[in-house]
């Protein structure tokens, strides 16, 4: 008789998986994040010294007070016959002859115009919301409340366990995107969505201007445009405009602020962008550690408030120098005072206005349209950043932070509780899924395996960061013990915590990120057992990826083909229930 070879048994699905639970593909305000509640922004304060704080709100008052001064003084500089040849050596605007010269401004320009607007809208407040859910900035890469330069919510409480969840705060509907308390990840898929949308037009706009010509309109060639500048300023603060001649040629103030927003702020925009990425920060780390995450994101904002500043001032100018000359050049390209311009405008401002008033409750709407919509545009991009080959050794003891934010909903199971009560002597992680050696491991057990050291930095979703010591096991370790099946793919790390909306929390990563150097279970944490804040018994580290994916309070690991059967299918927690992406390296 021919023997017929048995094969293994399949493997069964983690028990854990029963544990989970599925999200939702709607907002129920009342029940979101935990029932969170509100708790509105501040208006932006700034630090004077040790401890004074400034209110932002004053400069409106202020800036009008040092306007009519301004304005008082230019008219009194225009009496004076210095100031008078001054104007006349340096008028600040082209002459008849060079006007002649120029070209007009083209119909691409007036397109790319118009839906660089509608971006920029859209980039600048899904940036506001971004910016709440941790409503500091801060100068050093340490992020110690209290050692911040901006805030825009009240000192937060002396409370050892305050959560950066916690502190963060919410903006009204139509001044965020969406505006609820904590909806970062929603405001990123905006954000990240519309950023590609903006750069793809700026390319095309830089690739057009130098095609045709145009971009002499936006680069000063001469260091005349300086004291042609000065000149314009203070025509225009003596209410005694210059002549207009925007349709072939800007004024030296013009130039200098176009210039600065083309060439210097936006690209600006994106190199602080991707200077908070987790992934290129840990690649690039010389660079880094000058140009840390905290440093971009304070430059990042000041550059955001560069462009409202210029937005305000760039549509005020448009109206009171002659607005139906100005509106056709911008949006009918020509040059003309009739009134096509003033109607292509209305159209492009009921446009705009619409899609500003119907963006946020579209998006508690329809939340995961905006996930899906913003992972399939932004997600590539996500996916390619991970791609990169970390290196440990990238900082020191000197450069641990003293201050960790805690994070996460708090274990507060019995089993939590008897785990805790005896030392997690009785913990006991499993691993199980596609494995050849499915198996359980004790505390003492891991502590018995090879150990892993690093010193990194943490990246939070929400905007904070820290540098830590992690000691621990690494997960090729792991890997080479349990002998994972070639199909494979996904690594899921579940914890004892339940999540804010109930069920356990959850998070899948790419089995190849695990082959890395930087991924690990930690159990220490800056030499010293992992603290109940921090994740205790055992917590993942995934260098590549921001913090909420950082699976804390382990106590299973399941190898699968695919996050897709799993919980929601959107391969995490914050995925199924808050609409965050499965992969997040920026």
């Amino acid at each position: 008789m021919t023997q017929v070879s048995k094969k293994p048994p399949a493997p069964q699905p983690s028990e854990f998986r029963g544990e989970l639970s599925h999200g939702e593909d709607h907002i129920n305000k009342v029940t979101w994040a935990g029932s969170i509640g509100s708790e509105h922004a501040i208006a932006p304060r700034i630090r004077v010294g040790r401890d004074r704080w400034f209110n932002i709100l004053w400069l409106i008052p202020i800036g009008f007070a040092v306007a009519l001064i301004a304005v008082a003084v230019a008219q009194g500089l225009r009496t004076m016959p210095s100031i008078q040849h001054f104007i006349a050596d340096f008028p600040g605007v082209p002459s008849p002859t060079q006007a002649d010269e120029q070209p007009g401004m083209p119909w691409w320009v007036n397109l790319q115009h118009f839906v660089n607007i509608l971006f920029m809208f859209f980039i600048i407040r899904s940036g506001w919301q971004i910016l709440v859910d941790h409503p500091r900035l801060y100068w050093t890469r340490h992020s110690r409340p209290g050692n911040e330069w901006m805030r825009v919510r009240p000192k937060s409480p002396d409370d050892p366990l305050w959560t950066a969840k916690q502190d963060s705060v919410d903006l009204p509907k139509h001044v965020g995107l969406p505006g609820l308390r904590h909806t970062i990840g929603l405001a990123r898929w905006w954000h990240f969505t519309v950023d590609i949308g903006w750069l793809v037009n700026g390319v095309v706009f830089f690739i057009l201007i130098f095609a045709t010509g145009q971009w002499q309109r936006l680069v000063p060639t001469s260091w005349r445009v300086f004291p042609d500048a000065l000149s314009v300023m203070i025509q225009y603060l003596s209410l005694n405009f210059p002549a207009n001649h925007g349709w072939v040629a800007y004024n030296g103030l013009q130039l200098l602020a176009y210039f600065i927003t083309v060439f210097i702020a936006a690209p600006l925009a994106l190199i602080t962008g991707l200077g908070m990425s987790p992934a290129l920060s840990t690649r690039f780390h010389r660079f880094s550690r000058v140009f840390h995450i905290q440093l971009a994101r304070s430059i990042h904002s000041l550059v955001m408030m560069w462009f409202v500043f210029f937005i305000v001032v760039h549509v005020t100018m448009v109206f009171v120098t002659g607005a139906r000359e100005n509106l056709n050049a911008m949006f009918a390209a020509r040059d003309s005072n009739g009134w096509l311009g003033v109607g292509i405008f209305g159209i492009g401002a009921v446009i705009i206005l619409a899609a500003w008033f119907t963006a946020s409750p579209f998006t508690l709407r329809h939340p995961r349209v905006v996930q899906n919509v913003g992972n399939a545009v932004a997600g590539p991009f996500q996916r390619w950043f991970e791609k990169v080959n970390l290196s440990p050794n990238q900082y020191t003891e000197a450069d641990i932070s003293d201050y960790f934010w805690h994070n996460g909903t708090w274990p507060e199971s019995p089993e939590y509780a008897r785990l805790m009560a005896n030392g997690f002597e009785d913990y006991r992680l499993r691993i199980d899924g596609l494995v050849d050696n499915p198996m359980e491991l004790s505390l003492a057990d891991l502590h018995a395996l090879p150990h892993h050291e690093q010193i990194t930095q943490h990246y939070c979703i929400q905007g904070w960061s820290g540098v830590a010591k992690w000691g621990g096991v690494s997960m090729s370790t792991i890997l080479a013990m349990a002998q994972p099946h070639a199909d494979a793919k996904w690594v899921v790390f579940y914890s004892i915590a339940e999540g804010s909306d109930g069920g356990i929390y959850y998070d899948a990563h790419p089995i190849a990120q695990m082959r890395g150097e930087l991924a690990m279970l930690a159990y220490e944490f800056n030499g010293e057992p992992l603290t109940y804040g921090h994740g205790a018994p055992l917590r993942l580290r995934n260098e590549v990826q921001l913090g909420f994916k950082q699976v804390k309070w382990i106590k299973g690991v399941e190898f699968v083909a695919h996050f897709d059967e799993i919980g929601g299918g959107y391969g995490g927690y914050n995925e199924d229930h808050e609409y965050y992406g499965y992969s997040q390296s920026i």
